[in-house]
């Protein structure tokens, strides 16, 4: 099943992706709700849609600008050096336990929002991500039964503004500037990928220009045992999500250095899911015109 959120109208709902068309599942099912939530925390309402969603009118999938997935999700974990190469690049120690770090709410974005390069750095890099969505919560959820706990996969820009994630070893700063970390817009549920969506292309790009382009199955720490580490020291939770960190080719490494520029439009595609694509907008210039409106 592939899943959005948003818009068509002034309200947001849950549509059902049937190749460039999609169905209203929160107008044709009662309790679907503005967002995935419904869905993930009742398996008797996602049996219903799945048995009987194929109902109802269909609208242009271009007709659709896209939310939030999760609107607010209780914890966006994010793996950093989990691709050998770009431990490599980044000067860093190939490590025995995944680099973790946390995302806010006000870092993220919808699929198709602009990506904000802030008025105190140049340096905004993207990173393209596999992004899990947790269905069913719990702790010290072993790897044999961890994709038992995975509702849907989607593709996530974890955009970093680098001079901040280095001025300190907490990476929180580069990490969690307003707008800038890209997430959907499908979520793709777990039956119609590989088992971990592991085997899967995964690209960056700006117009014809390769960025990154690896494969998920280079993952130091696939989706099963990022999900183990991370529910030993916390409770996962029904919507939580968690980011499954870049490949190689990032923009800090190049030489020179390649940073996204206002103008351009950065996109970021994982097979058999999709592309998340954002364009890049200067914080001052939207300062600018939003005082002039």
């Amino acid at each position: 099943m592939r899943l959005i959120v948003g818009r068509t109208g002034t309200s947001e709902a849950v549509f059902l992706v049937e190749g460039d068309r999609a169905r209203n599942l929160s107008s044709d099912h009662a309790g679907v709700g503005s967002d995935l939530m419904a869905l993930i925390n009742s398996p008797t309402l996602m049996e219903e849609v799945t048995q009987t969603g194929m109902t109802g009118t269909t609208v242009a999938l271009a007709e659709i600008t896209p939310a939030l997935p999760i609107a607010r999700p209780g914890k966006i974990v994010c793996l950093g050096l989990n691709y050998i190469d770009h431990v490599k690049e980044g000067g860093y120690e190939i490590p025995d336990y995944p680099a973790l770090f946390m995302r806010s709410q006000n870092s993220m974005m919808a699929a198709g929002q602009p990506m904000v390069r802030p008025t105190c750095s140049e340096r905004l890099d993207y990173e393209v991500e596999l992004m899990v969505i947790i269905g069913k919560g719990g702790r010290h959820i072993s790897q044999a039964d961890a994709l038992d706990h995975v509702f849907g996969y989607t593709v996530f820009n974890d955009g970093s503004v680098r001079d901040y994630q280095r001025k300190t070893h907490q990476w929180t700063p580069g990490k969690n500037f307003d707008n800038t970390g890209a997430v959907g817009p499908v979520v793709v549920t777990p039956d119609e990928l590989p088992a971990g969506a592991s085997g899967l292309k995964i690209e960056s790009r700006v117009g014809t220009e390769i960025l990154q382009s690896s494969n998920t199955a280079d993952m130091m720490w696939p989706v099963t045992a990022a999900i183990e580490t991370i529910s030993e020291y916390t409770t996962l939770e029904p919507g939580d999500m968690i980011a499954m960190g870049t490949p190689p080719g990032v923009g800090h490494a190049k030489k020179p250095p390649r940073w996204l520029r206002p103008g351009e439009t950065v996109e970021v595609e994982i097979e058999g899911i999709g592309i998340c694509a954002s364009p890049i907008v200067d914080e001052a210039n939207m300062a600018a015109k939003s005082g002039a409106a």
